[in-house]
């Protein structure tokens, strides 16, 4: 039988119904983000720089983009005989389709028990972070806990949508609630739980037998093990974490890649975030063009105006056009004298010339879809605003 330390099992089956229309057609963790990666990227990444080789991948909404994007693990650098990525897929509607996180490990643990390890991650890959686990693992053994939460505050606003606990001097979690309607601390789980192997085991066999629960971590496991006297530890991070789980999170997490000095890093040398490559051409930025403060992917054809924005890979930006504070996802094709101005625009969409997406200073995120033609819009005025030197130089 073979024994490791610890092994991960990503959670990656979520509708992430809060970004429609962005996955009408993909999984949450496939959704592209800064340039060339995939949200699920991340967590990877995460795993491959802390040495863990065995990764378990759960999925089920709409999971052939992510199959695919994932493959055999080469670009996280687990394509290994020991170890490696394993994909277990369900299908919604299907008689074994997962009905909640907790329930998601539970039908996968002769995987675990054949793998016999210490301690088992549990993750989840819809979230942008870099970290390393073997800290979080160091935390977990010196504190002697059967479970070790990794926490960041968040703003109080935004509290009630994550798992919020309190915790005393000793980091030892005294109070769970998830995502309360008036919480009592912004200390919030990222998401990533350390069990120690036979505490997980148990829990799932219990909870499973369990016809009122819902079979999920934040609801039932975690405070079913508080409430039963469990030593139950947070490992605090203090490093860079956002949940993208709704559009104005996921737009503003792009925004954190740019300026002088971004909140965000995707290629630091010693943690860059690893994704599956593909061989294009080079980006054409045309003399027309003005680029200021903004990403740009490879094969990208620019002869408009892009500032303090995200530009994916084989985007063509026509003539006069001007793009301001948007994220433009691969394959986008945005005609002459069009504007776009605080957006989200889907992988493949077309915007035909003069057409006007977003508003300036707008307080929501427009977001148009994938494969969605924008026709041109009438007044097609360009605001002489977007003309100032602050934004295009």
């Amino acid at each position: 039988m073979k024994k490791q330390e610890c092994i991960a099992m990503l959670l990656a089956g979520g509708e992430g119904s809060r970004l429609s229309p962005l996955t009408k057609n993909i999984a949450k963790p496939a959704v592209h983000f800064g340039g060339k990666y995939r949200i699920i990227d991340f967590s990877l990444s995460n795993c491959h720089h802390s040495g863990i080789d065995t990764v378990g991948v759960l999925t089920q909404y709409k999971p052939a983009v992510l199959n695919a994007h994932i493959g055999s693990g080469e670009a996280w650098g687990m394509k290994s005989d020991r170890g490696g990525i394993s994909l277990f897929e369900r299908q919604v509607g299907a008689p074994n389709a997962y009905s909640g996180t907790a329930d998601a490990i539970y039908q996968n643990l002769a995987f675990l028990r054949e793998q016999n390890p210490s301690y088992v991650l549990i993750i989840s890959s819809d979230h942008i972070y870099s970290m390393d686990y073997r800290a979080m693992i160091e935390h977990h053994k010196a504190s002697g806990a059967d479970v070790t939460i990794s926490v960041t505050p968040v703003k109080w606003e935004e509290a009630s949508r994550f798992g919020i606990m309190s915790t005393d001097e000793n980091d030892r979690v005294t109070a769970f609630e998830e995502k309360p309607l008036k919480p009592a601390s912004n200390l919030a789980s990222m998401g990533v739980y350390l069990f120690n192997w036979d505490v997980l085991r148990s829990s799932l066999e219990k909870d499973a037998k369990d016809q009122a629960s819902e079979h999920d971590f934040g609801h039932n496991i975690i405070p079913g093990l508080l409430a039963g006297g469990a030593h139950l530890s947070a490992y605090p991070f203090d490093g860079y974490w956002k949940d993208v789980g709704t559009i104005h999170s996921l737009w503003e997490s792009h925004m954190d890649l740019l300026g002088y000095t971004p909140k965000l890093q995707l290629e630091e040398e010693t943690w860059p975030v690893l994704t599956k490559t593909k061989k294009l051409s080079k980006t054409h930025v045309a003399l027309t063009a003005r680029v200021n403060n903004a990403v740009i992917g490879d094969g990208s054809t620019i002869y408009g105006n892009v500032s303090h924005s995200v530009i994916f890979d084989n985007v063509r930006v026509g003539e006069n056009s001007r793009i301001l504070n948007s994220v433009i996802m691969p394959g986008v094709q945005i005609g002459k004298n069009a504007l776009i101005s605080n957006a989200i625009i889907g992988e493949g969409a077309i915007i035909k010339d003069g057409a006007v997406v977003g508003q300036l200073d707008a307080l929501e995120i427009t977001t148009i879809a994938e494969r969605t033609t924008v026709r041109r819009q009438y007044p097609a005025v360009i605001p002489a605003k977007l003309t100032n030197q602050v934004y295009f130089g």
